[in-house]
This record gives structure tokens, C-alpha cells and sequence, in this order.
């Protein structure tokens, strides 16, 4: 049977944006083997037909010990399964299943979404990542990126040249997402949904919210998405006075769609065209 490994440090990351490929590696007759810390959607990759490994895995760990025992595991797993091709998506993932999988000589594409704040700023994790993905990928089948941005840093440096192709973004099944009526409450309803996290233009967002609450009573701002970083508290404190509606990670973004009248995406570091957009 042909095998297809596909490595995620999320399964966000596998079934909100790329259920259809799954759909379609499966269809087609491939095993489908998911390595992804578990989840809440992993039962439903299971109940499609993938094997789904539970990995342990720090997406901002910089613990060396750690970090090897993940290359160490994702090794074992390609030497295990043996697929016919590697799939990775993000960027442990992307460095340590490029590097394992050239151990095995087994075809690895590579998906760049984004680079990180780790690699995006000057320093010496940018250094250290620079160094790696140019290791890792000098093997690798082929890299794709969404935007030029990310693939001018790795012609610059030199990483994994001539195996470099552009892709408009991850792409929407339309007919599970079709065209809504919009809202015509009186109240008008803006939405941020994306993980929370600086680069994603959260504290904007935020201000926004403070200052036109202070002119309007009929607007509302809703916050959907799990914290990447330390902005619980802030989100906590701004729901209490009225400001915000916090709604964590939702299943089904089309319920927030449904009462959307706006939404509002201030990202400013290289990335995709948005899934949300």
C-alpha cells in the first residue's frame, strides 16, 4: 500500500486548512500516517481513515535535550513506516522531518506558511535557524511558499535553491464555506480571528476596540483563537468591562461568520493569503 506521513506540530494545522488533501490522499488510495500532538480533531482524522501518532512537542521549546529526543522520535517514525513521501507543515516539523527523512532517502515536500518571529527577527535563533534549514533542506523534493517574501529569505541565504515554488495560499473548500447573507442587526459586529499573538496585530485590534467603544454602544468586538502568547489576562480584563467577547478556539467558524459584520485582520510579518480572509 502507498504510505503518506504528514508532520504537524497542531492538528489545527492538518484539519482546518488541509482536510481536502487528506480527503484526496486517501481517496486516492494512500495510507495517511498524521504525526501530531493530540487533539480534539484527531479523532476525526481517525474516523476518515489516517493513523494518528501522538507526539510530544514544544512548538517555542528551546531545550536542546528535548529538541533531540523530537528528532530522534521523528526518526524512528519514517524508519517505521517507511512512506512513500514525507509532508511537513511548520517549522519544527519542516526542519526535523526534512533532516530525518534524507536519513531514509524519502521524498519530503516542504510547506513554508510563515517563517516566525524567531526567524523573521535579527539574532542569534535566526542564526541557528538559518543554519539548520539550510542542512535540512538540501535534500528535500520541493519547498513551497506563500508569499514571495518568505522565498526572497531563503534565496538570499542560499536554502534549498532551485527546489523553491509559490503557492496562493492554503485555499477554502467554498462549498463548505458559501456566501452568507449579511447581518442587518442594528448592532454592528466586528471579528478577529487568528491566533493571538503580536505579529497577528492583536494589540491594534485591542486599542481599536477601547477607543471606538468609548463613541458607539451598538458595536461589538468578538475575539476568536487560542493565546500564543501572554494576552489572556488583557483579553480577560477588557471582557469584564464590555469591550470584548472573548470566544476561545471555536469548532465551527462559520456560527461567528453568521453574525460577522467585519472582520478585522492587522497582521503585519510576511504570511499566506489568510484562510480567515
Amino acid at each position: 500500500m502507498k504510505k503518506i506521513l504528514i508532520i504537524v506540530n497542531h492538528e489545527i494545522v492538518i484539519y482546518n486548512f488541509r482536510l481536502e488533501l487528506v480527503e484526496r490522499l486517501i481517496d486516492e488510495g494512500y495510507k495517511v500516517y498524521i504525526s501530531s500532538p493530540y487533539g480534539e480533531k484527531i479523532k476525526r482524522l481517525e474516523k476518515l481513515g489516517c493513523k494518528c501518532i501522538d507526539v510530544k512537542l514544544n512548538r517555542h521549546g528551546k531545550n536542546v535535550i528535548n529538541e533531540l529526543k523530537l528528532i530522534k522520535y521523528y526518526k524512528k517514525l519514517i524508519k517505521n513506516i517507511n512512506p512513500n513521501a514525507v509532508l511537513t507543515y511548520t517549522i519544527k516539523p519542516n526542519i526535523y522531518g526534512a533532516l530525518t527523512s534524507r536519513t531514509y532517502k524519502v521524498p519530503c515536500i516542504v510547506n513554508i506558511t510563515g517563517l516566525g518571529s524567531a526567524v523573521e527577527n535579527k539574532g542569534l535563533l535566526q542564526s541557528i535557524s538559518v543554519i539548520l534549514y539550510k542542512y535540512a533542506f538540501t535534500k528535500v523534493h520541493k519547498i513551497f511558499f506563500q508569499n514571495e517574501e518568505n522565498q526572497k529569505f531563503f534565496e538570499d541565504r542560499k536554502i534549498g535553491i532551485g527546489k523553491h515554488k509559490i503557492i496562493p495560499g492554503s485555499g477554502v473548500n467554498i462549498d463548505r464555506f458559501n456566501l452568507m447573507d449579511y447581518p442587518s442587526d442594528e448592532v454592528v459586529n466586528f471579528v478577529f480571528i487568528s491566533r493571538i499573538m503580536k505579529e497577528k496585530g492583536i494589540d491594534q485590534y485591542l486599542e481599536m476596540a477601547k477607543y471606538i467603544s468609548k463613541k458607539y454602544d451598538n458595536i461589538r468586538f468578538f475575539i476568536c483563537g487560542f493565546c500564543e502568547e501572554d494576552y489572556q489576562e488583557t483579553i480577560n480584563e477588557l471582557e469584564e468591562q464590555g469591550i470584548v467577547k472573548y470566544y476561545g478556539l471555536v469548532d465551527d467558524i462559520r456560527e461567528i461568520f453568521k453574525i460577522s459584520h467585519c472582520t478585522i485582520h492587522p497582521t503585519y510579518y510576511p504570511e499566506g493569503m489568510s484562510n480567515v480572509l
